[in-house]
């Protein structure tokens, strides 16, 4: 009781003190360039901040019915080099879990569930268009081609509102990563340096003029090293360059732009760890010999990762392969005034593909245990890899400290095309109407979406050795005939499942248009959007059922002998192939008004219906007929109905926003990655509360998102019917002070998530956690800066994520967490 008193507290004082990040944005050229806000502020007033993501027009935030937060580039680069989802989780609203690597994180909002990672219920776009049109595609997530580097101007997020009618597959928000464009001329180069860990990363950015009306910017980043994580090789190298070149003209601009991204990264994912206490109350700790914040199962000794490929030859593929991202993207925008009417065009075509491999536990236990559930009673375990190959276990030993011996699946998936191309053309204008302002604004948005990926696996028995020395073990039964191949229990998974070939092309056409009549203090708006789909293309997988076969016996070490792992070989059936042939359509509508009571204060409402279309998450489940390849209209989109109001103020360098909302919604989904399909409906209210306070030298920014979430109907399972959704913490807490005496300037952000359900039996809960992130920068002179930055400065042992739904008997499970404190030292140098 205690604790929930402090923390309504701790939201009271953020509602009254301070919004997030609620600075000027620079999102699109509409406002910039372009289209001024609508009603220009007075010389005395306090300066507009002007928002037009996920909008018809910039608009001033306080005319605006929606709820909105922005944070600058130069702000995010203080911090240190950081992935998006770490930048994420400091925005006012989000719930973001961390700790897979730089991409395939997950993220969402306002309760909205998290079934299968990534971003269902929000679409991540790039300069306001999407950077996937799904935002949680198997393994494949969107931030996998995203990164935060020099090059971005501002991220803007709109949660709720009219997110549902001016982007497809968005009902829960937008965030919008925004570029530079060379308004200000000159460049920055940066070397930076991890002190405790091991990375060396440089950035450069630059912009100018090539004319009166003309201006160019690249900018970009290389890094390599070993990374946050002990993993005994170079698992991050690679980096991205972007550019632009914009031409104005009176009344608008045209604009070109690329962006060509190879960047390796490595993947985490639950390890070892120790559970003990009770569900209510348990104790989370690192075994001895492996840190949960530090250590990883990834290492030199392991691998390659050895299967049958696409065409069900051998292959043998570098487990140091990580999230290999490679996207090149061209892309255009315009605006213009013709008749009094805004034109915006914006297109791009995108080439993404990659390798993305990661592991992820099946089971472990001490040396003896363990070995016994392989081989059978009397059964022996020893090295297969590393400095020890060869030795034998003995039964009891506590090898690493720990004596624990894991099974561990390895996928790497092989994306050959997730290519798209996207054009978004609309229209506005501004009426003069009974002493008011009727803005109109009719669009067509259109996109072509791939997905080719293969799902390839293997399967590795592995010990749990920090510091990056795992290792793979063989295990012999009481007879000693071996039961793996070289610490290879299966050449692929236990079963035949999850080798796939997802062969299937998206196509999108959504017309879309809004009205927003501004009278005095007065403005009421609604849009629409009809997103039609159509959706073709065919699978591959024994897991399509029909009689499909996908399990055989290879002689990998060509020796005559088929050993027991060997026997266990996945192969893909490529003579039964299964189609996928339907169509979509569905409506999205939001309805807001908006009431300016005073200048600096105003109240607003809003209610929306948008929906999510159904991706690769409902293929090879039964929503598919395996011989027509239709779904029934009722499984081809999720619903989400949102209603939301609140108010907002900002005067003398205090900005204060208030959101109150509940969600309904459905989720058709896949949970633990792709064993268990779910089909429910949710609930959620709550309120989002964000501040800030700005008073000479001295900046606060503070946020709280209060939650209460349940499954309303699991039509699967009904004894989770009016349980709690798993990783749904009551509150998300986010304070942000800063001071900046000029030539020195130093700052943190810390971000509290309280406990929540490690599974939806709502029996372990995982407990809550703070992170402190800290930057410090001195002006050596002019041009040069020197900034030292640190992430999760306190080694916070932090869980995201549990395997277990309750204390396990023998203390032993899996779990992930935020990485531990990683602090790097930069040297800035600006012309």
């Amino acid at each position: 009781m205690k604790t929930r008193t402090r923390l309504l507290l701790f939201a009271a004082t953020t509602a009254f003190a301070a919004p997030a990040y609620a600075g000027e944005s620079n999102a699109a050229e509409d406002s910039a360039e372009a289209e001024a806000a609508e009603q220009p502020a007075a010389p005395a007033k306090p300066a507009a901040e002007i928002f037009s993501t996920g909008m018809a027009k910039g608009r001033d935030r306080l005319d605006s019915a929606t709820s909105t937060s922005s944070l600058k580039g130069d702000d995010i680069q203080r911090f240190g080099p950081r992935a998006l989802g770490d930048v994420l989780r400091t925005m006012a609203g989000l719930r973001v879990a961390t700790g897979i690597g730089e991409g395939n994180n997950n993220y969402t909002v306002r309760g909205l569930p998290l079934a299968a990672g990534g971003s269902k219920y929000m679409q991540f776009q790039e300069d306001g268009l999407p950077v996937l049109e799904f935002g949680d595609l198997f393994n494949v997530a969107t931030d996998v081609y995203l990164r935060n580097d020099f090059t971005v101007n501002a991220i803007e997020t709109i949660r709720g509102g009219s997110a549902s009618t001016f982007a497809s597959n968005s009902p829960g928000g937008i965030v919008n990563v925004i570029s530079r464009t060379g308004e200000q001329e000159g460049g920055r180069a940066q070397f930076s340096s991890g002190l405790d860990y091991d990375e060396k990363r440089i950035d450069f950015d630059y912009g100018g003029k090539l004319g009166e009306n003309t201006r160019f910017y690249v900018g970009g980043f290389y890094r390599q090293g070993e990374g946050p994580r002990d993993i005994g090789f170079t698992g991050w190298r690679g980096g991205q360059i972007k550019a632009n070149v914009t031409r104005t003209f009176e009344g608008g601009y045209v604009r070109a732009y690329f962006k060509l991204l190879d960047d390796r990264s490595p993947t985490f994912a639950p390890y070892a760890v120790n559970i003990t206490g009770t569900n209510e109350n348990p104790e989370i700790r690192s075994f001895p010999g492996f840190d949960l914040r530090r250590d990883s199962t990834l290492s030199g000794f392991l691998g390659p990762v050895i299967t049958l490929d696409r065409n069900n030859q051998p292959v043998a593929l570098p487990i140091s392969t990580g999230q290999s991202a490679k996207s090149k993207s061209i892309g255009f925008e315009a605006q213009f005034d013709i008749a009094g009417w805004t034109i915006t065009e914006k297109m791009r075509y995108a080439v993404n593909g990659g390798d993305f491999s990661r592991m992820f536990p099946n089971r472990q236990n001490t040396v003896s245990a363990f070995a016994n559930s392989i081989g059978g009673p009397g059964s022996s375990a020893a090295y297969a890899s590393g400095p020890l190959a060869g030795q034998t276990i003995p039964g009891g030993s506590l090898i690493n400290g720990n004596g624990l011996l894991s099974l561990y699946f390895v996928s790497f998936v092989r994306a050959r095309s997730l290519d798209n191309f996207t054009n978004d053309l609309r229209a506005s204008k501004v009426w003069e109407v009974g002493g008011g302002k009727l803005t109109t604004t009719a669009g067509l948005y259109y996109v072509t979406q791939e997905l080719d990926t293969t799902w390839l696996h293997t399967a590795m028995i592995v010990d749990a050795a920090g510091g990056g020395n795992t290792a793979q073990v063989d295990i012999f039964n009481a007879a000693g005939q071996p039961q793996t191949l070289n610490g290879y229990f299966a050449f692929g998974r236990e079963s035949s499942l999850f080798r796939r070939i997802f062969d299937v092309d998206y196509r999108v056409l959504a017309p879309y248009g809004s009205v927003n009549f501004h009278i005095g203090k007065l403005a009421v708006g609604g849009s629409l959007r009809y997103d039609s789909g159509r959706v073709r293309g065919q699978l591959f997988g024994a897991d399509l059922g029909g009689g499909r076969v996908g399990l055989t016996s290879f002689d990998f070490n060509r020796d005559g002998i088929i050993n027991p792992a060997e026997a266990r070989t996945a192969f893909l059936p490529l003579d039964r192939p299964a189609p996928v042939n339907y169509d979509y359509g569905y409506l999205n509508y939001s309805v807001g008004v908006n009431y300016r009571v005073a200048e600096p204060f105003s109240v607003f409402a809003r209610y929306s219906k948008g929906a999510r279309a159904a991706a690769d998450k409902v293929l090879f489940t039964p929503t598919v007929d395996p011989l027509t390849g239709n779904v029934p209209s009722g499984d081809r989109q999720d619903d989400v109905i949102q209603y939301e109001g609140g108010f907002k103020f900002r005067r003398n360098g205090i900005t204060v926003n208030a959101t109150a909302f509940h969600v309904e919604a459905e989720d058709q989904n896949v949970l633990n990655g792709a064993a268990n399909a779910t089909n429910r409906t949710y609930k959620a209210d709550g309120v989002e509360l964000e501040g800030n306070f700005q008073r000479g030298i001295f900046n606060l920014t503070l946020a709280a998102t209060y939650t209460r979430a349940k499954i309303t109907e699991d039509r699967l399972n009904p004894a989770l019917t009016g349980k709690e959704p798993r990783h749904q913490p009551d509150w998300v807490l986010v304070a942000v002070p800063t001071v900046d005496f000029g030539k020195l300037a130093a700052g943190a952000n810390v971000v509290t998530i309280t406990s929540s359900y490690a599974q939806d039996s709502n029996q372990l809960r995982m407990p809550g956690f703070t992170t402190v992130g800290a930057f410090a920068e001195y002006q050596a002179a002019k041009n040069l800066q020197f900034t030292l930055s640190a992430q999760n400065l306190f080694n916070t042992l932090g869980i995201f994520e549990v395997n277990q739904a309750s204390v396990p008997a023998n203390g032993i499970g899996f779990a992930r967490a935020a990485n531990g404190r990683t602090v790097q030292a930069s040297l800035r140098l600006a012309f």
